[in-house]
């Protein structure tokens, strides 16, 4: 039973790490998400951001470019249409992430953390006792029969309750097929309505295709060029006659001090006697709370949230943002 139990534990654990991934594929975008949903723990904050659907992001792209072909374009206005359809399948893939994680990933989650884990606790404590009734064995006559006959109890004691844990478990893991079907029933309906939409998508572009090939074609007619007045031969400046150059005198030609350009001035560098970075890029804020900035801001370093973000101020605004977008000049106090 504790190899079935051991290797039941090994397949829950990569199950759901797998699981994870299939539904977040992206290592920097679940990084990035699981920093945003820390953040928002820390500021209280309610609604926590949602994974980036990579359907959603190219739907995004597709509806504003789109817009920028105008309706007289056949491939923009296709564009729209793709990109309507492409952001309701990342609806329907948020919808799947919603479902899997309540029906298969939590309940896997929860063995984990609740039936294995206090499997794993039975099991320490019989070996911690096995080992005490081992050491009184061999030191038997030389302590009392009382003391090594109670340790023998506490032994079979903790045997028996390990063997009922272990054994429940076994006889129950019905519960985790009845968990993977509800895996599998929430595939199968992401599917069928993503076939509904591409099909959708699918028919309005073949009935453009339809329309615009029943359509005349319209020829290119160019505008007539128009005729310029080259003017007399001998004048070299397109026929319009040169003005005298006006004389300078000493007087024109100093400049005084107040007509002398004005430089203006570079971005000033505060003084780094505090916690400070330096934007190597810049950097356009997606989210709520993050911070962007141009190349060559200096910003206050405030605290560092992971290995990958920290959280500063620029120009009054406080927000958090990638560590690869700076190079940090005075570190953090550890």
């Amino acid at each position: 039973m504790e190899k079935k139990v051991d290797v039941t534990s090994k397949a829950v654990v990569e199950v759901l790490a797998r699981t994870i991934e299939y539904l977040q594929p992206n290592p920097a975008s679940r990084a990035k998400l699981t920093m945003l949903n820390t953040v928002s723990k820390i500021r209280g904050q309610v609604k926590n951001p949602g994974y980036p659907q990579s359907e959603g992001l190219l739907g995004e792209c597709m509806i504003r470019h789109g817009k920028e072909l105008g309706g007289e374009s056949n491939f923009g206005d296709a564009l729209l249409d793709a990109g309507e359809s492409m952001k309701c399948l990342a609806e329907v893939k948020d919808a799947l992430d919603i479902e899997v994680k309540q029906n298969f990933i939590d309940p896997l989650q929860n063995l984990c953390d609740k039936d294995l884990k206090e499997i794993q606790h039975h099991l320490k404590k019989l070996e911690g006792r096995r080992l005490d009734f081992d050491y009184k064995k061999k030191r038997q006559g030389k302590i009392p029969d009382e003391e090594l006959r109670q340790a023998l109890e506490k032994f079979e004691e903790s045997k028996e309750v390990a063997e009922t844990s272990m054994h429940n478990l076994l006889e129950t893991d019905i519960e985790q097929v009845s968990q993977l079907s509800a895996l599998v029933d929430a595939q199968l309906e992401y599917h069928r309505q993503a076939v509904q939409i591409l099909d959708e998508l699918a028919s309005k572009l073949k009935r453009r295709m339809r329309d615009a090939s029943s359509r005349p074609k319209r020829e290119y007619k160019p505008k007539p060029r128009e005729t310029f007045d080259l003017g007399e031969p001998e004048q070299s400046n397109g026929g319009f006659p040169c003005a005298p150059a006006p004389k300078i005198t000493a007087a024109s030609s100093s400049f005084r001090s107040s007509d002398k350009p004005v430089r203006t001035p570079s971005r000033s560098m505060p003084p780094l006697d505090q916690p400070s970075c330096k934007a190597l890029y810049d950097f356009e804020p997606e989210n709520d709370g993050e911070l962007g900035f141009h190349e060559g801001d200096i910003i206050t370093l405030t605290n560092q949230i992971d290995e990958n973000w920290y959280e500063g101020m620029l120009h009054g605004q406080s927000g958090f943002f990638p560590l690869s977008y700076v190079e940090v000049l005075v570190p953090l106090p550890q």
